[in-house]
């Protein structure tokens, strides 16, 4: 196998659904039993197994927990470092809009010649902290109303909620 051949993408889906689900039902009954179980690989030679590493005993329960879902996976590698179109479709966000991020100074990058490289932890990072400003957004436009509540009140706090966050938008 070439290396272009181990390092390109691939999907699968389920066949056997019924040894799939044997070993969805291992997997989290060991779970259920031990918070840190140990996972062995054992080959031919039932006298030689080798311990699974924490990443891939999770990327296994992941990618079984979606065939038992009846979902296909597709495993794709990728190195630490992203490009920034790659660090784009991470975010769910078009490349316009990371390249101003990293003018903006809110996601560290480096450059190599003229491109720009962003490490997959800082994407990550980033991804997170997007979400609680999200939901820290929408919290923020959230107001409790009961039928007491003055309808003309309210709508003049959400159109201020409304105007705080979009200045704090423009801010950043």
């Amino acid at each position: 196998m070439s290396t272009t051949e181990t390092l390109a993408s691939s999907t699968h889906s389920a066949n056997d659904t019924q040894l799939l689900g044997r070993v969805y039902d291992m997997l989290t009954a060991d779970e259920a039993l031990d918070p840190v179980p140990r996972y062995y690989l054992v080959g031919s030679m039932k006298d030689h197994p080798v311990e699974l590493p924490e990443e891939v005993y999770q990327v296994l329960r992941r990618v079984v927990d979606a065939m038992q879902k009846g979902l296909s996976v597709t495993i794709s590698p990728t190195s630490q470092t992203l490009t920034t179109q790659q660090a784009a479709d991470l975010l769910g966000v078009s490349r316009p809009t990371l390249i101003k991020a990293l003018d903006g100074g809110r996601l560290p990058y480096t450059r190599s010649g003229s491109h720009r490289r962003i490490a997959l932890t800082d994407v990550l990072d980033y991804r997170e902290k997007r979400r609680l400003e999200q939901y820290a957004a929408i919290d923020a436009l959230s107001v409790d109303i009961d039928e007491t509540t003055d309808i003309d009140q309210t709508l003049a706090d959400l159109k201020e909620a409304r105007k705080a966050v979009a200045a704090k938008r423009r801010g950043r």
